[in-house]
């Protein structure tokens, strides 16, 4: 799950920094706790400059190429969050700066850098606001990478992932005659040393949500029905069609689950790829 968090320019030139970037190995917490002593705030949207680093308009890694967003307003998905720690603590983020566990940012492939993006947890319901610096998470099925601080916020750093809801705070609309002050970056303050964390007992969890994953959403059952076969004939139980006759007009929604943890959302997820059906949505109830 984890990645290097190098620069992608050289992520992709330099091979070992290449065999970094590869995901395969779990990044770790500070020694000796699954808590640190004061949890930051979070992050303060305001508007920023685009950085000059970090921000393409394309680049590739691993033979994948990322197009870069022109601009983050009405973005939001859900999928799956990871997080990344003390490996990469200290080492220069994609928009060089120093990466900082215990700051309150994040990684995204193709969010412009920087971007103020809220990500909540679809399990529990907790919410946290993040500031987006780097690139990543260069693995299958992920969509964000969270720091350390603010995975632990999330209630998310003992299962390593967790389903999530992301939305982008963009100000590309602000009134044309609204000031913005450009800052020129700065050169990069040293990184400071990992402060030792000490055991805290961690905050109750709020009643979890049942997941489910939506396949379909038609207005003729019979169509919904054909779906349900579908993915019975492919192997994938647990489908069911929801009559929302909330909608106008009614909608029947064919959806599974519910679903266990991210690793029953990542199997489900490469059996839908098998049958030709992309771009599952998540649904919390």
């Amino acid at each position: 799950m984890p990645h290097s968090r190098a620069a992608i320019g050289a992520c992709a030139l330099a091979a070992l920094l290449l065999a970094a970037c590869s995901g395969n190995v779990r990044d770790s917490a500070p020694s000796g706790s699954v808590s640190i002593p004061d949890l930051p705030d979070d992050a303060v949207p305001r508007p920023e400059p685009r950085s000059r680093y970090g921000n393409g308009p394309e680049y590739e890694v691993f033979g994948q190429a990322y197009q870069v967003m022109d601009s983050s307003s009405g973005y939001k998905e859900r999928g799956v969050a990871s997080w990344y720690g003390k490996k990469f603590h200290g080492r220069l983020t994609s928009n060089r700066e120093p990466y900082d566990m215990y700051a309150m940012t994040a990684a995204h492939k193709t969010l412009p850098l920087p971007t103020y993006v809220k990500v909540r947890n679809l399990r529990n319901d907790r919410s946290i606001i993040v500031r987006v610096n780097d690139r990543g998470p260069f693995v299958h099925n992920r969509i964000i990478d969270l720091s350390y601080a603010a995975a632990l916020k999330l209630d998310m750093i003992r299962d390593g992932t967790s389903l999530v809801e992301v939305t982008a705070i963009s100000f590309d609309d602000l009134p044309r005659d609204r000031p913005v002050r450009v800052v020129e970056p700065a050169e990069p303050p040293a990184p400071q040393p990992v402060p030792a964390p000490r055991p805290e007992t961690p905050p109750a969890t709020p009643q979890d949500h049942e997941i489910f994953v939506q396949v379909g959403a038609f207005g003729d059952r019979a169509n919904a029905e054909r779906r349900r076969a579908a993915l019975m004939s492919g192997g994938i139980g647990g489908a069911f069609i929801f009559a929302d006759e909330a909608a106008t007009p009614p909608m029947y929604r064919v959806r599974i689950g519910p679903i266990e943890d991210v690793d029953d959302y990542d199997a489900l997820v490469l059996k839908l790829e098998a049958l030709g059906i992309a771009d599952p949505y998540l649904v919390a109830l």
